[in-house]
């Protein structure tokens, strides 16, 4: 890790405001897994190129108990998993196979199609614990959403880090940039994800490329956000004013706990969106072909365990 100021002065930085804050919305998906959704929710269906935001848990599952997303397919976009706590074994249709444990990142690119399932591993099963992760669907543009699927898997080691010089500030750089870091995952268009950790009194100025919209979920604790210091409390997103390229962000010495913040941001598309279900293209008729191709087997199928 390195330490870097995070107030460095620049006079180029324009700090953004805060246009509003949304509450997410408590569900249950998949197999029966709990989830906070700050979208898509009523009012507030996508932000471009971000489709969903799934912060899974956190839930306490006895032995025997705990549950997954079984085999589903789909087209068009790229899943992002992050896990912060548990064991989720991953399998698709192209016979990948992987573990991921608390830290690691799986970026999938599901392309022209996919048949995958996102279960608890069978000792995670058999013991139970804590599990706690996060779902992102990131679009794809029309030119690359028949693109042959892909997968791209960062475990915590590999996960750029950095630590402001006072050490109240830590990122974890999956996506863009971030106090010096630069993440090691290939995106298909400019996006930024990032995971801060804050402690009381912590501070710092992160740069939102001026063409990215901008968002910041809190899954832990409070914070203070954009130039505008909006008071955000947890469960609670911040969508940033599209004017300026950069956003404050703090967590009050007052505080009795460090706050926890992912913060999303990438450049729009711009283009027409529809989706049903797993699916996400541009017209109906793209969803209706994706349909038959899945109905017709051409997705695949998940090969049995060896």
């Amino acid at each position: 890790m390195n330490a870097i100021n995070p107030l460095a002065s620049n006079p180029a930085t324009q700090p953004r405001r805060v246009a509003r804050t949304v509450q997410s919305l408590s569900t249950i998906e998949g197999g029966g897994f709990p989830v906070r959704r700050p979208f898509p929710i009523q009012g507030f269906s996508h932000f471009d190129p971000f489709l969903l935001i799934d912060h899974l848990g956190p839930v306490q599952w006895p032995p025997g108990a705990a549950l997954g997303a079984p085999d589903h397919p789909h087209r068009g976009f790229e899943t992002v998993t992050y896990v912060l706590a548990g064991e989720n074994e991953h399998r698709d249709s192209f016979g990948n196979a992987d573990v991921l444990r608390p830290g690691d990142v799986q970026w999938m690119t599901a392309g022209g199609g996919v048949i995958h399932a996102e279960m608890p591993t069978e000792r995670f099963h058999r013991e139970g614990g804590n599990q706690e992760g996060f779902q992102i669907w990131v679009n794809l543009p029309a030119v690359d959403k028949m693109m042959t699927p892909r997968y791209q898997t960062l475990r915590a080691s590999d996960i750029p880090q950095a630590t402001t010089a006072d050490g109240r500030v830590q990122v974890r750089v999956i996506a863009g940039e971030s106090l010096g870091k630069s993440a090691r995952i290939d995106t298909r268009v400019p996006i930024q994800m990032l995971h801060f950790t804050i402690q009381p009194g912590g501070e710092l100025l992160q740069s939102v490329p001026a063409e990215q919209s901008g968002l910041l979920y809190v899954f832990k604790g409070k914070a203070t956000i954009g130039s505008d210091q909006r008071k955000v409390a947890e469960g609670q997103a911040a969508l940033l004013e599209d004017s300026g390229d950069s956003v404050n962000i703090k967590v009050s010495a007052d505080e009795s706990a460090p706050a926890e913040i992912l913060l999303l941001s990438g450049k729009p598309l711009h283009e027409p969106v529809a989706r049903y279900g797993p699916f996400v293209m541009n017209t109906r008729e793209e969803i209706e072909q994706a349909f038959r191709d899945y109905q017709s087997g051409r997705f695949g199928l998940i090969p049995p365990r060896t």
